[in-house]
């Protein structure tokens, strides 16, 4: 806090063998044009917080504030160094022309015909309107697919199609609508990726890229391709 520096100083200056390398803070709303103001008044802070220090250190430390969201919106905070996260994903918040590096998919592993009588997954929640064709995906909450994404919150592309998850997320398998879709045994479904960006996704079940990513665990295999 402001108020911590004059004992700070009192400490660093005690501290002869320790020299600062870097001085840096987190921007809270980067992302937020509404709250630019907010954001403003915490670089002025930084930067006058930055002054206090560095007048008594005789030196100057490297300096760094901005997040993915920062480093597009306020080049006159770059300073010395920025903090690159999520954009190294090729995720942006404010339309960057940046491009997904990283895709999630599975394969269809059956494929059934079910009549509308029937309902699909646990507790019955996969009510049918009409004879349907159901798909089944190898992954589930375990694998990080939020359960949010069930009964038609959430779409995954097959060749080039959209289709609706049905019934409940279960654990390590999931269920798709393929009603009128050309698709088979082993198709490739795309979760996430270039044709199924996160940001879609995320704002399906209404929370952000980060929890998406992160969310993965780890026992889904990652393959990692040089170009």
């Amino acid at each position: 806090m402001p108020s911590d520096i004059p004992q700070l100083l009192e400490l660093i200056n005690e501290c002869k063998n320790i020299k600062i390398k870097t001085i840096f803070s987190h921007l809270a709303v980067s992302d937020n044009k509404n709250e630019d103001e907010f954001t403003f008044m915490q670089i002025d802070r930084f930067n006058s917080m930055y002054a206090e220090i560095t007048k008594q250190l005789k030196y100057q430390p490297q300096r760094h504030i901005l997040n993915s969201a920062g480093i597009e919106r306020f080049p006159e905070a770059h300073f010395e160094m920025v903090r690159l996260g999520i954009g190294l994903h090729g995720i942006s918040g404010n339309d960057a022309n940046l491009k997904p590096v990283s895709r999630l998919k599975a394969f269809i592993s059956q494929i059934k015909q079910v009549e509308a009588t029937e309902t699909i997954g646990y507790n019955r929640r996969g009510k049918l309107e009409k004879n349907s064709i159901i798909a089944i995906i190898p992954i589930g909450y375990a694998d990080g697919l939020d359960r949010k994404f069930g009964n038609h919150n959430g779409k995954v592309i097959i060749n080039g199609q959209t289709a609706d998850f049905i019934g409940d997320i279960c654990m390590d398998m999931s269920m798709i609508d393929i009603t009128g879709l050309k698709a088979e045994e082993g198709d490739e479904v795309i979760l996430f990726g270039e044709e199924n960006p996160i940001q879609t996704l995320s704002k399906q079940i209404g929370t952000i890229p980060y929890e998406i990513l992160t969310s993965i665990s780890a026992r889904v295999k990652r393959v990692y391709i040089n170009e």
